[in-house]
Order: structure tokens, then C-alpha cells, then sequence
């Protein structure tokens, strides 16, 4: 079978006035290597996960990852809340016959119990109203010893700067606290170092906490790329689909329990669904 969207109960997102589109990495925008660098980072990271697995990726936005995850995995299923963010990859994907797409809100998915080996949220559980509703909907959908990996900025970095429609940024210690409780073993990583000891990264990050202290940061994507030509320099455009070796991998490092860690921009959650609770 070919990819296609399925609307589910119409857009819930369009229902609350919200378009997760604006603040979507969509293809063709422009971003810096750093950013470029974070989603190669994403999705290398997890394709160890998902060989030979059947993969569904939650708030998979604009689909740039599927793809590749599909060059590994047996089966990758995205879904997104926002009908708009599903139109790129419903065009990209349309002859990939491993790839299949569903609006769907990732609290309250329309998949009978036991599908996925896999389950990926990347960047967006700061987005969900009920984090909890979604953990829970996790261990249905997972199989046996199945794999939850969750990606997020990490609110301890100085430079953080919260999202527009977000909810909750959970640290560290939180995010781990939170899968623990709905029954996942849990090993936590950071990446991207926070700060560069050049004279030139520290006058970069006095920069942006002042524009985002005095609330110059723009609220969309779009919005965004002029001060990142101002602090990165030369931009590239985000692609539909991500390649093997497109940016530089950010190996993730693995963190110590229950300690803050504001030396890095981002955090890595690996649960393993372990039992019953």
C-alpha cells in the first residue's frame, strides 16, 4: 500500500485555533549547520533502534525523518495533529510503500493495542496538552519490550527559549520521573553542548537571551531566519527528506541519574516498556 493521509475526526488542531505548521521545521526553510546537524542527529540516533522494527512516529511534522527510517525499519508510521504539516510528506512519500501517514491526535490514536515496536516523539512533548495521556496510549501501542525514544530541548540551557503553542518543558529529571511512572526503564542522554568557549559562541548566546528577554525572538519558523543569519551566518535549506551524512552527527552522551544538566541544549529519553503498572 501506498502512503496517504487519513483524516481522523477532522483537524483537531484547526479546532483549537492552532497551526503547528508556523512553528514546524518545514522542507525548503532555511537553517543554520547547528539546527541542520540536530535533525540528522534525530533520526540517526533512533534508525539503531528501528531495523527490522514497525515504527510509528508521533508529531512527525513535515516527514523529513520518515524516510529515512524507512531504509532500516520494516514499517514507519507518521502522524500528525495538523493536516497542513502532512501535506509535504504525503507528496514526498506517496511511492514509498513502507511509509503510511494519519492526522491523529497522539493522545488518542486510532491503533489497536500491541502495533509498534517503536514509538517516536521527537520536539514535540512540550506541545501536548496531557503528556500523561500520551505516555499511557505509548504502552498500548507498544509491543513487548518495545522502544519509546523522546527528543527535547532542554529547558536548563541558559540560551532556552520556549515555543509558542508549547505547554510544559520537562528537565531532566522530570522527563525521566515521567516515563518511570507509566512503567519504562529509562536511560537519558544530552547533546549539542550549550556553549563554545570561543569569544565569538559567547557573545552568540549574550545575544539571544537578550532578544529573548526583551521578546524580539519571532513566534513562527519563517520569522526566525533573519536573526539566525544575523547569529550563524550563511543558512541551507531544510530538506524533504533526511540523508546519510547530510550534517554532522551530534553523538548523544549519556547522562548521570537525578542531577541537572544545563551543558547541553538537548535531552535524549530512551524507554524500554518493562512491565505492567
Amino acid at each position: 500500500m501506498s502512503s496517504m493521509v487519513i483524516e481522523k475526526m477532522g483537524n483537531p488542531a484547526q479546532a483549537d485555533n492552532k497551526s503547528f505548521s508556523t512553528v514546524t521545521e518545514m522542507p525548503g526553510g532555511q537553517a543554520s549547520a547547528e539546527q541542520l546537524s540536530m535533525l540528522y542527529t534525530r533520526y540517526h540516533f533512533a534508525a539503531a533502534f528501528c531495523r527490522g522494527k514497525e515504527v510509528l512516529e508521533a508529531g512527525c511534522g513535515a516527514g523529513q525523518g520518515l524516510g529515512y527510517l524507512a531504509r532500516f525499519a520494516k514499517k514507519v508510521t507518521g502522524v500528525d495533529i495538523d493536516a497542513q504539516n502532512l501535506k509535504a510528506p504525503e507528496a514526498h512519500y506517496r511511492k514509498r510503500e513502507n511509509i503510511e501517514l494519519h492526522c491523529m491526535d497522539a493522545q488518542k490514536m486510532a491503533f489497536a493495542g500491541e502495533t509498534f515496536d517503536v514509538v517516536i516523539l521527537f520536539e514535540a512533548i512540550y506541545y501536548l496538552n496531557r503528556p500523561d495521556l500520551f505516555l499511557a496510549e505509548c504502552r498500548r501501542v507498544l509491543r513487548k519490550r518495545g522502544i519509546l525514544l523522546i527528543n527535547t530541548v532542554n529547558p536548563e540551557w541558559q540560551d532556552f527559549n520556549p515555543s509558542p503553542f508549547s505547554t510544559r518543558y520537562f528537565p531532566a529529571r522530570e522527563l525521566r520521573a515521567l516515563l518511570e511512572s507509566y512503567g519504562f526503564k529509562v536511560a537519558l542522554y544530552g547533546a549539542f553542548p550549550a556553549q563554545g568557549s570561543s569569544v565569538k559562541s559567547k557573545m552568540t548566546s549574550l545575544l539571544k537571551r537578550s532578544a529573548r528577554n526583551l521578546g524580539l525572538i519571532p513566534r513562527t519558523m519563517k520569522g526566525k531566519e533573519f536573526l539566525k543569519r544575523i547569529f550563524f551566518g550563511r543558512l541551507a535549506p531544510i530538506p524533504a527528506e533526511v540523508a546519510e551524512d547530510m550534517a554532522e552527527y551530534g553523538r548523544p552522551v549519556p547522562l548521570l541519574p537525578d542531577v541537572a544538566v544545563p551543558q547541553y541544549k538537548i535531552l535524549y529519553a530512551v524507554g524500554q516498556k518493562n512491565g505492567e503498572i
